[in-house]
């Protein structure tokens, strides 16, 4: 039985959303928003930085965020120590010479509590950030973001996120990921289709997010729960692709691991218990048609497409160890490509699923270079995006399939 044909709506699928990226990157609004000019307008700006225990980078952090290229009086920057247990309150409370910074300490509650500690905190704010304090903005990037508010429908928007200083190759590998995420936000962007509003680098308005209710815990994943929010209350998510944000990823497999059941399980248990009216409601665009039914079949096709090479790499294995004990090749298992309805180009056995799969990929790959494109990121992404189409698929099963399981059996995991 040759399983690949089980393969082909998710292929059909991931085509399908890479040609409605692509013409809505072509798009007037997306156009727009690439011409977009940097803002003349300095509102007062709150930024909020939540930490536990970020000792070795936090002063990092908030050494960018006094950087920042915007009026100093206008400016405002909350250093939340969410019961940190090692030096993070220290290292904070040495900025508090800053005229602009403001220092406080509480018991751990968890980041949604750090935020709207600040957010409290914030009293004179127009509008509120989070900065995680493991990111580091550069300093134009914050007048980039503000722009995206000339747009009074705008209730938040996000950055262009990138790995800060990759070394080894599951960095790089990253990089290339959140390099093709900023191509994403910006086109999502377009048709109001964020569901995210990552934490290394989001701004909202402060009186929506008082009038939505403020941050919550969101299955440990708040800046999604919050994103997933606001659109459910008719307000826009925008995305700013020239602001940069740098941000520390996994080291490890199984940080990696670890970080993406958070964000796979989060997303399940967002969608299938408090957001479930969005999947597939024509109210929310593209949001509610596309995007989010794609995440569920994302989620699924994943799963399913490592099982199919698992099941082809034991079925030529057995193959291989036939013919090699001497057994006719007529009564081996079929090979993994099908020589049936198969198109000879030259000598290279070029089947439909074949085709598709390289097309997926390339379209990916164009995605990547998009990003880099459109943000100014400066990186080498050869060895990363080598490294993101054929060796993620190895690792991503391993959270998709944990996430899965544990949403089925309701198992609940610490975050760090």
């Amino acid at each position: 039985m040759d399983l690949t044909v089980l393969a082909y709506p998710f292929l059909f699928a991931a085509i399908y959303f890479e040609a409605f990226l692509l013409v809505t990157f072509l798009s007037q609004p997306a156009k727009d928003a690439r011409d977009r000019a940097i803002s003349k307008k300095t509102p007062m700006v709150a930024m909020i930085v939540p930490c536990f225990n970020e000792e070795k980078t936090v002063g990092g952090t908030v050494e960018s965020l006094l950087a920042l290229e915007y009026p100093k009086e206008k400016l405002q920057i909350i250093l939340v120590n969410d019961g940190s247990t090692d030096a993070t309150g220290k290292v904070m409370d040495s900025f508090a010479h800053y005229a602009q910074v403001t220092v406080i300490h509480q018991e751990n509650g968890g980041k949604h509590v750090a935020l709207n500690a600040g957010i409290d905190a914030a009293k004179d704010a127009e509008i509120v950030g989070c900065l995680d304090a493991d990111s580091f903005v550069h300093t134009d990037a914050l007048r980039e973001m503000i722009s995206c508010f000339d747009d009074p429908e705008v209730g938040a928007t996000t950055a262009a996120m990138s790995v800060h200083k990759p070394k080894n190759i599951l960095e790089r590998m990253q990089n290339a990921e959140y390099i093709m995420g900023i191509a994403l936000r910006h086109i999502l962007a377009a048709v109001n289709g964020i569901y995210v509003t990552p934490g290394p680098f989001s701004l909202y308005r402060r009186d929506i997010i008082e009038k939505i209710g403020g941050f919550r815990h969101g299955h440990n994943t708040e800046d999604m729960e919050m994103a997933l929010r606001m659109q459910q209350a008719g307000y826009k998510i925008d995305s700013a692709p020239k602001a940069r944000v740098e941000t520390a990823t996994p080291r490890s497999v199984p940080s990696l691991v670890k970080q993406r059941t958070r964000w796979t399980t989060g997303f399940l248990r967002n969608m299938l218990y408090e957001y479930r009216g969005l999947v597939g409601n024509p109210r929310y665009g593209a949001l509610g048609l596309i995007v989010l039914p794609l995440g569920f079949f994302a989620i699924i096709g994943g799963i399913l497409m490592f099982g199919i090479v698992i099941y082809q790499l034991v079925k030529e294995g057995v193959n291989t160890f036939l013919i090699a004990s001497g057994v006719p090749l007529d009564y081996t298992v079929s090979t993994i490509v099908p020589k049936l309805n198969a198109i000879e180009w030259f000598y290279f056995p070029l089947t439909l699923f074949t085709l598709l799969a390289v097309v997926a990929v390339v379209g990916s790959i164009l995605f990547v270079l998009v990003g880099r494109k459109i943000s100014h990121t400066p990186a080498n992404l050869g060895v990363g995006i080598l490294g993101y189409m054929f060796v993620y698929g190895l690792i991503a099963p391993l959270w998709l399939v944990r996430s899965v399981a544990d949403v089925a059996t309701s198992t609940r995991r610490s975050w760090r």
